[in-house]
């Protein structure tokens, strides 16, 4: 009102006063749609990045609690554990084509779980230890979001439950024991995907934790966290 009250006593000409008044007011609601359109985006998108930060941190405590140590045992069981070693060794240097290339082998590799009932039990007394962490987890309604981790969080809870209820492990039936060799082999392969996804989220985000979990490659039987040749 003082901008049209300052234009009217300037120009005296309240004709086109009216007529750019009637035409501010006829785009005023496209004008608040644009802008509620935008504001809402720019809200979501902010929001949605803070999800993800905070599941990224969900997923660090699983791997730290004990993804590591399963992705290990698990890799045990693989008979051609080397071949996918080889592209899996990760170091500082490491850029996205890497990490696209470790993809692209992961998702062409299929796994061969072989029998060793003495891993067996120790997977099993390990899992059973980490079993109310990993409900835990599933009770978490961030996760809901992440459907490719969640899908291993069940995948390695249906493991665990599945070596719960058999107390002994030795001298299994050829059936029994090719069922749990699949639980291992879904549970294999999703977390070594996950694996992945997570070193590049710690590449991209937090370099000093990527180069500790590069020294503790889970598939490297000799991972060390000392850093050789510095002093």
């Amino acid at each position: 009102m003082i901008l049209y009250l300052i234009h009217y006593a300037i120009f005296r000409d309240p004709h086109h006063i009216f007529i750019y008044m009637l035409g501010d007011i006829a785009f005023l609601p496209v004008e608040v749609l644009l802008v509620t359109l935008i504001v809402h985006r720019v809200l979501d998108m902010r929001e949605k990045r803070n999800r993800m930060e905070k599941l990224n941190m969900v997923i660090g405590a699983f791997f730290s609690e004990m993804g590591m140590q399963l992705l290990h045992s698990l890799a045990e069981f693989d008979t051609t554990c080397q071949q996918i070693r080889e592209c899996l060794e990760p170091d500082t240097d490491w850029q996205d084509e890497d990490f696209q290339r470790a993809g692209g082998e992961l998702a062409g590799y299929q796994c061969s779980i072989g029998r060793d009932d003495v891993l067996l039990e120790e997977m099993r007394e390990f899992l059973l230890s980490k079993r109310d962490f990993l409900l835990t987890l599933l009770e978490n309604p961030t996760l809901l979001e992440h459907e490719t981790f969640t899908d291993l969080l069940w995948a390695v809870f249906h493991l665990t439950e599945e070596l719960k209820y058999r107390y002994a492990l030795i001298d299994l039936p050829d059936a029994d024991h090719e069922h749990l060799c699949n639980d291992i082999a879904r549970s294999y392969g999703l977390l070594l995907r996950e694996w992945l996804v997570y070193l590049e989220h710690l590449k991209d985000n937090y370099p000093y934790l990527f180069s500790l979990a590069v020294r503790m490659n889970p598939l490297d039987p000799e991972a060390s966290p000392v850093i050789e040749g510095q002093a």
